[in-house]
């Protein structure tokens, strides 16, 4: 089976600092997952973490994907198994077009009607957000990937484009069984894709889970994340 299980997972940045404080969390296969906190939480460290970035420190616990400990592997091996993360903000690439890209880091022969008119420009040079966004989703699809890290992918973005980038993922993801963790702030995505769990990191912890997103929500809209502490502000309300 396909998922990924974060285990006790303590994780410090190199000047020494704890950013990760005993995360344990289980992505399961064909599963969209949800991860929500306000900011500074350490939900993008995690999603740093999982892909291997050398620039944070593991002191306790293990990272498995596939039944295998990928803990000290590094990023473009875990890449190799089928994880894939995207960015907050791609970055641009003048010089090469996204087809030249696409064929180049990818084995899968993609075709997304809102993309195509995208494959011709250079990489993500004078791209909208949403192009931006995108132009990632076509990147990360042609890899084939098992499970797909969303880092505020609908961050920027209006109601419409959110819209339109949450029906190419589940397009190209969901509707193919891809395991997937979405990491948001605002929550808004949440509407078209329908998580099958939601998680709630604050100072580094993940303190409340909940199958209906929409009770969380709706706390974190009234009352903010410090409700989330208590866990059981959802069933409150």
């Amino acid at each position: 089976m396909e998922n990924l299980i974060i285990e006790n997972l303590h994780v410090k940045i190199k000047e020494g600092k704890e950013i990760l404080q005993g995360v344990s969390l289980e992505i399961k296969q064909n599963e969209i997952h949800v991860l929500m906190g306000p900011n500074g939480s350490g939900k993008s460290t995690l999603s740093q973490v999982i892909m291997g970035n050398p620039k944070y420190k593991k002191t306790c616990g293990k990272i498995l994907f596939s039944k295998k400990d990928i803990s000290n592997l590094t990023p473009n091996k875990r890449a190799k198994l089928g994880l894939a993360l995207s960015w907050q903000v791609p970055p641009a690439i003048k010089g090469i077009k996204l087809s030249d890209l696409v064929t180049k880091i990818g084995s899968k022969n993609v075709r997304m009607e809102e993309a195509d008119k995208l494959l011709g420009r250079e990489v993500n040079v004078n791209f909208s957000g949403g192009e931006r966004k995108i132009s990632e989703i076509y990147q990360i699809a042609s890899l084939n990937p098992k499970l797909i890290i969303f880092d505020e992918i609908d961050s920027g973005l209006d109601i419409n484009k959110i819209d339109r980038v949450a029906k190419i993922i589940k397009k190209e993801f969901v509707d193919l069984g891809v395991s997937i963790l979405i990491i948001t702030h605002s929550g808004t995505i949440l509407n078209y894709l329908k998580p099958n769990m939601t998680s709630i990191m604050v100072n580094g912890k993940i303190v409340c889970q909940n199958r209906e997103f929409k009770k969380i929500i709706r706390v974190i809209k009234k009352y903010g994340y410090e409700k989330c502490k208590e866990c059981t502000a959802c069933y409150k309300e």
